[in-house]
């Protein structure tokens, strides 16, 4: 099952919809390297992989060769982002949300803006349906500690 974790975490990254989530994993998983286990590990999961997320939405979404080449980019600036935020230990807990929210927005909008109206649903579809996931694994969570 410790292949669910990552999985969840890449899905989260490429569905837009990770604000609440990765606060609740870095406030909720003290990292293994981690100086302080408050909500400021330096890394408690892998770092996600632009590529691999790129690929598995091409997949998903049946994105052409040239849609999958603009969305990477994208992916690799918003984990870039997203990892520095995880590195910030001067954030409160609500300026880390809010941030996260910020830029998995501007992401979204900058994916969105290349996929066609029938990929653009699908986009959507995988959103409401991580976050479906989401709130069930979150639900789980306490009772697996």
């Amino acid at each position: 099952m410790r292949i669910l974790p990552s999985t969840l975490l890449s899905l989260v990254l490429v569905s837009g919809l990770t604000g609440s989530a990765l606060l609740a994993q870095d406030q909720a998983q003290p990292g293994p390297s981690a100086p302080t286990s408050q909500g400021t590990s330096a890394q408690p999961h892998k770092v996600p992989n632009p590529q691999h997320q790129a690929k598995r939405m091409a997949r998903k979404l049946g994105l052409s060769s040239d849609q999958k080449a603009q969305i990477e980019p994208i992916l690799a600036d918003r984990d870039q982002q997203m990892q520095n935020l995880r590195n910030n230990t001067t954030l409160t807990p609500q300026d880390r949300k809010a941030q996260i929210r910020g830029i998995v927005q501007g992401s979204d909008g900058k994916i969105e803006a290349i996929l066609n109206d029938t990929q653009k649903q699908q986009y959507e579809q995988m959103k409401q349906e991580h976050r479906a996931r989401k709130h069930q694994a979150q639900s789980t969570v306490p009772s697996n500690s």
